[in-house]
């Protein structure tokens, strides 16, 4: 599994005396990763001066057309209800909360309410252009200048940005320091010259300075500009569009364009060539999403010369979005993702105009609309992109509204992952998501054999998704969770043994059969389990459309001597037990029918409640056999009971 945490590590060259005279021996050059002359070709493209997202405050008929907007009046709202408060608090004291408790919430709760109030003064200011914004919007970036550091305390857990002994950058300063810069675009001289300086001195020394060292050569590569995760692609956005909005030297602002057009290939290639996201819906919004705001920032800067966007490897990864959904709007929350997860409408319109795909739940999407504020990540620079031409506005909607149809099924291939869906039209009311891939995926959870039951708009039958993140979460401890741990998952339990992690713990796909009527993935799961004395252990799944639709899992085991071996169903809902041995698990107003047939021996259902830090317990419902097996096979088939009463 890949972590989070990633460090920026320095690396000075220095000269040696020769043997003979003590004159200094010349070094070689530092060498850049990035090709010098791409450099200068952007740096071609680029304007003479450095301009940020959006409209600056002087270009009033901008504003002034976006002050009659809906949506105007509830930002001047919330920012009037910030000029009453004092800026949060963020003592060394709560920055120092996560070295001694392994708690992260409580330091990012204060530090996202303080990032957040800076982009409705912000644009409240624009909108009003009275003033009125203007001193509490520099009392908060004076706040933010006096922060020991801007990387958030759980990456920093030996302290060494907190001490100022180093310099990272990371998820949390990329971002405050855009928005900085975003400000100081945007308001311009309506801000302190002492307030403005102080502000380009801070993205200076946290984030600019130390990407131009790595871009120059003088400094190695930041590990998240070598790595295939959301990370990649957050980083590399922030920092870019940073220096695209204060860096006054035309040379800098191309160095980081052409940096972040060649590292960003990283992050592409962390997707299955079918454009799986293995880090989960949540993060491919996140990630992706940064990805979209990074290619169109590049995109305007160059005059559309450079559009990332465009790249032929980029567009499985755009199309996951999509892809990944079951049945209404409900996605598996495999990785570390949340159960509601869904994809950020604003990247799915973008992603569905550029590309021309006819989704009509995506065709239009207006950043003026409140709603958008409820979901979106809260940046000042991703409100300045959606809320003025871009791309995406400019592009012709597709004339046909309906070219681009999920169909009955997507395949990702690479990641061996099924979302099997109902026929248009028809009384199917059942969806699912079923899991092969391997125990070594971004943000992994050990669950190869998992899978999701949508029926209506409810998961019944689900992966639980993440946990609340602790300094646990991204330890050598992160599989003691019994959510992120094969326990919290519906896969089997073998000689009591659960998955161990690992890229060689993997499904194989045995057989896929793919008709109208039913879908058929046969998996082998034998590896992820550490058992010497497991000879045979196979996972089929067979998705049917007919009537109202169901889902049957078969697992047959074999071992070597006589075994433990049992299943689980997981849901955030209630169950009971039938007269005639099948289960009911309903879920508010869906229900599912649970049979069970087994061979082999004979097994005894037991519920447990999950509890870890973490928004739902979900119960475990495990279908054990009553003693150790040899060989043994366990069918559950599973369809809708109807609407129940909640």
């Amino acid at each position: 599994m890949i972590t989070s945490r990633l460090f920026l590590t320095a690396f000075l060259a220095f000269s040696i005396l020769t043997m003979t005279g003590g004159a200094p021996a010349r070094s070689a050059p530092p060498k850049s990763p990035i090709d010098a002359g791409r450099v200068k070709a952007v740096a071609a493209m680029l304007p003479e001066l450095p301009a940020g997202l959006g409209h600056p405050i002087s270009d009033r008929a901008s504003w002034d057309k976006f002050a009659r907007d809906a949506s105007s009046k509830s930002i001047i709202k919330r920012a009037e209800g910030i000029l009453s408060q004092p800026v949060p608090e963020q003592p060394d004291d709560l920055y120092l909360d996560f070295s001694r408790t392994g708690n992260r919430t409580h330091w990012q709760k204060v530090a996202f309410e303080r990032r957040q109030r800076l982009t409705w003064l912000v644009l409240a200011e624009c909108l009003e252009n009275k003033g009125r914004f203007l001193p509490k919007t520099e009392e908060l970036i004076a706040a933010f200048c006096g922060e020991k550091t801007w990387v958030m305390p759980a990456h920093d857990r030996r302290l060494n940005n907190f001490n100022g002994k180093s310099i990272d950058v990371d998820l949390a300063s990329s971002a405050l320091a855009w928005n900085l810069a975003t400000t100081d675009w945007l308001l311009g001289d309506k801000l302190t010259a002492a307030t403005r300086k102080l502000l380009r001195e801070k993205v200076r020394k946290f984030v600019i300075e130390p990407c131009l060292a790595a871009y120059r050569g003088t400094a190695r590569p930041a590990g998240w500009m070598k790595t295939t995760n959301n990370w990649n692609a957050v980083c590399l956005a922030g920092v870019t569009g940073a220096a695209l909005a204060l860096a006054d030297s035309r040379e800098e602002r191309a160095l980081f364009v052409a940096g972040a057009e060649h590292f960003t290939k990283n992050f592409l290639a962390g997707f299955t060539p079918d454009g799986y996201c293995s880090e989960g819906l949540g993060y491919w919004d996140y990630g992706f999403g940064h990805y979209v705001l990074l290619s169109e920032t590049v995109r305007q800067a160059t005059g559309g010369q450079l559009d990332m966007f465009a790249r032929p490897e980029a567009k499985a990864p755009a199309e996951f979005g999509a892809r990944i959904q079951i049945i209404g709007g409900i996605a598996p929350a495999f990785a570390d993702c949340g159960i509601t997860a869904k994809p950020s409408p604003e990247i799915m319109w973008f992603v569905n105009r550029r590309l021309g795909l006819g989704l009509r739940a995506y065709d239009k999407f207006d950043a003026a609309d409140d709603s958008f504020s409820k979901h979106w990540f809260g940046c000042l620079f991703e409100k300045a992109l959606y809320s003025f031409p871009n791309s995406a506005s400019q592009a012709k909607p597709h004339a046909g509204g309906s070219a681009y149809e999920l169909g009955l099924r997507t395949w990702f291939d690479s990641a061996g992952i099924l979302i099997a869906r109902p026929a248009p039209d028809s009384a199917c009311r059942m969806g699912v998501a079923l899991k092969g891939g391997h125990n070594a995926e971004h943000h992994n959870h050990n669950d190869v054999g998992s899978y999701v039951v949508v029926v209506g708009n409810r998961a019944v039958l689900l992966d639980p998704g993440a946990e609340t993140y602790t300094a646990r979460t991204f330890s050598k401890d992160r599989y003691v969770s019994k959510l992120l741990n094969s326990f919290g998952h519906p896969v089997p339990l073998v000689a009591g043994k659960l998955q161990r992690e690992g890229r060689d713990a993997q499904a194989k796909v045995l057989r896929t059969d793919f008709t109208d009527r039913a879908d058929t993935l046969a998996l082998d799961i034998a590896s992820p389990y550490p058992c010497p004395e497991l000879k045979r252990l196979e996972r089929t799944f067979v998705y049917s459309r007919e009537g109202a639709g169901s889902l049957t899992v078969t697992d047959s085991v074999q071992f070597a001597s006589p075994q433990t071996f049992g299943t689980a169903l997981l849901t955030l809902g209630k169950w009971e037990r039938n007269d005639d041995g099948s289960l009911c698990v309903r879920d508010g107003d869906e229900a599912v029918r649970v049979e069970i047939k087994v061979k082999g021996g004979e097994v005894a259902v037991q519920a447990e409640e999950i509890h870890e830090d973490a928004p739902v317990k979900p119960t475990r419902i495990g279908i054990n056999f009553t003693q150790p097996v040899t060989e043994a096979t366990v069918t559950l088939r599973i369809t809708p009971t109807g609407k129940s009463k909640p």
